[in-house]
């Protein structure tokens, strides 16, 4: 561990956890306060831990310990280590690494998830395992060899969700469909669904995660790839209803493959779809097949981010294009209010809000800050000098990101500590 800062930290006992993928209800919102808005890889830095290999899943957070994936040459890792930048533990987890799609990935591309007392991480090669926070080995299995051998073309990179006592899963790729519930105790599935669909070429790949809705009246597993959005039901994972109609209207694309995950908010659930596809604003209370029946619709807009997941806050949905173009539409209407450039880069992480701000990060490592509301503003841009395809995460007032080399602490009251 590098310490960029001679400072005493401070207590992080009542932190807000982020303990998987875009925060604690994997909608990318963090609600505290106090972060950081002016960086780089020397400013504001609290502390710099060097990391053994690249990687773009994203670290996760319970109280005074965080956990990420990475590699190792040809190992793959999982890792542990504490709120004042110290390797608690490193894990070799299993071998067959490969890098994707020339600098865009690798097998540690989903991230972990935690409970605050185990950790369980998914690698490309179909290998989830279970680990207690102390760094031992609970359970592993091997999907691969339960479901079948993938087939996608930039290998398996979708995040499982962790809800309750359940993780669960989507594996959608040439050969196999399949939306699985697993007991985080031990590893043994709840239940499995093959997962119909009349999609072809690439389109049969998904790179997306699910997601989970629910509310007072619902409660709804949704998987997102393979020409269409479906919901399950938790407890069985039988489909509710489905939604396409998301390539566009000069006729199929072959190569529409979603990798943009479904966003849900009480009463509403926005999917991205890819390339020159639609985004739509669905109900949650659909049966069947409700593609095209409006009652089922709050909106549809006529583009969509190709990668970074959408975001909303408040009254506004935030979508940033892989380009680096932040679109804001009215949640309601799904109005369109601007379209503005950011940094012209490749954004391959998706957006986070905390603070009244949101978090844009590019590839190249730049990092735009933008004021929410109606109107465009940034109010800060930042160069960390290092490549990133990581989603930020935050917790303790800090914000944490994960380069391709290292993993950084970001704490704008770092003189002051």
């Amino acid at each position: 561990m590098v310490s960029l800062a001679n400072v005493a930290l401070c207590s992080l006992s009542h932190a807000e956890n982020w303990p998987q993928w875009r925060g604690s209800n994997r909608d990318g919102i963090s609600n505290e306060t106090g972060i950081a808005t002016r960086f780089s890889n020397t400013e504001n830095v609290l502390w710099r831990t060097p990391l053994p290999g690249p990687a773009g899943a994203t670290p996760v957070i319970w109280e005074d310990q965080i956990f990420l994936t990475s590699v190792k040459d040809d190992e793959l890792l999982l890792m542990s280590l504490s709120t004042d930048g110290d390797v608690l533990w490193s894990r070799d987890i299993t071998s067959g690494n490969r890098d994707l799609r020339v600098d865009e990935g690798n097998f540690a591309s989903p991230s972990p998830s935690t409970d605050g007392q185990h950790v369980w991480a998914l690698f490309g090669n179909g290998v989830l395992v279970c680990h207690n926070v102390k760094g031992d080995e609970v359970w592993r299995v091997d999907l691969q060899q339960r479901y079948g051998k993938f087939n996608i073309q930039f290998g398996m990179a979708s995040t499982p969700v962790l809800y309750q006592d359940r993780l669960y899963l989507q594996l959608i790729h040439t050969g196999g469909a399949h939306v699985i519930a697993i007991n985080k105790q031990d590893g043994a599935e709840v239940w499995h669904q093959t997962r119909e669909s009349d999609a072809h070429d690439e389109c049969e790949h998904s790179y997306a995660s699910p997601q989970l809705y629910h509310d007072d009246q619902h409660q709804l597993l949704l998987s997102h790839g393979a020409d269409y959005i479906v919901a399950h039901r938790l407890n069985d994972g039988m489909e509710v209803w489905r939604c396409g109609g998301f390539h566009p209207d000069a006729g199929y694309d072959p190569t529409l493959r979603f990798v943009a995950s479904p966003l849900a908010t009480p009463g509403m659930i926005v999917v991205p779809s890819a390339k020159k596809g639609i985004l739509v604003s669905l109900k949650p209370n659909g049966r069947g097949n409700i593609t095209n029946n409006s009652a089922h619709y709050h909106w549809r807009f006529e583009t969509t981010p190709d990668v970074p997941s959408p975001l909303k806050v408040g009254d506004y949905v935030y979508l940033c294009r892989e380009n680096g173009n932040l679109i804001c539409l009215e949640a309601e209407t799904g109005k369109e209010l601007y379209e503005r450039r950011t940094h012209r880069q490749r954004h391959r992480a998706s957006p986070i809000y905390a603070d009244g701000k949101i978090y844009l990060t590019a590839r190249d490592g730049h990092i735009t800050v933008v004021k929410t509301g109606p109107e465009f503003q940034i109010v800060a841009t930042n160069d960390m000098a290092e490549p990133i395809s990581a989603s930020p995460a935050v917790s303790g007032g800090r914000l944490y990101l994960r380069s391709f080399e290292a993993l950084y602490a970001i704490d704008e009251q770092t003189e002051d500590r």
